[in-house]
């Protein structure tokens, strides 16, 4: 009788554990789906891949979810995996490449075509800036990081998170504002 009574309290115990672990990871999804998504979007300039890796983020995130010990810490935890999970992706695949830009095959029919244009040249301004640009301002602007949070995310200093956000507006700035010079001096 004593072993039965100590499978039912480690089943009760398993159980309840795993409905803790479950209730968890579904306020973590909840929360931060969107901001995740966003991110990946932004990354990748591609709906179905970045549901794709987003998916992939939330699942490596269940499967170690138990190391996530600070709740405030989450979102940048899940842009880490989300972070490494992209570059997986590129260590992975097999580029196709075509003469058609894939973007221009996209159903935007919801915005204008002067919308559509702006945020086109918008993402190709910010997909030339270099990495060591474009990563703090896209953690800044589309996952909402601070300065402190970028540093600890990159690995950086904070005084050089900050330079590189003010080099990146100021790249992206003059890009937008003179399109021409940068096509001249190109090509």
């Amino acid at each position: 009788m004593t072993n039965s009574l100590r499978n039912k309290s480690s089943t009760s115990a398993v159980s309840s554990d795993m409905l803790n672990k479950q209730r968890r990871y579904d306020s973590l999804v909840r929360a931060l789906h969107a901001d995740i998504f966003r991110y990946a979007f932004w990354l990748c300039g591609d709906r179905q891949v970045a549901e794709d890796i987003t998916q992939e983020t939330f699942l490596r995130a269940w499967r170690s979810l138990d190391t996530l010990k600070d709740e405030h810490a989450a979102k940048a935890w899940l842009i880490t995996i989300l972070r490494r999970e992209n570059a997986r992706r590129f260590e992975r695949k097999r580029f196709d490449y075509s003469d058609i830009d894939q973007e221009y095959l996209e159903d935007n029919t919801s915005m204008s075509k002067e919308e559509h244009a702006e945020q086109h040249l918008i993402r190709r301004q910010i997909s030339q800036l270099e990495p060591e640009y474009r990563d703090p301002l896209l953690l800044q602007v589309i996952a909402g990081f601070s300065g402190d949070e970028i540093a600890d995310l990159l690995n950086l200093n904070r005084n050089t998170v900050m330079t590189r956000l003010f080099r990146a507006r100021n790249q992206l700035k003059e890009a937008l504002e003179h399109p021409e010079s940068k096509e001249q001096s190109n090509g």
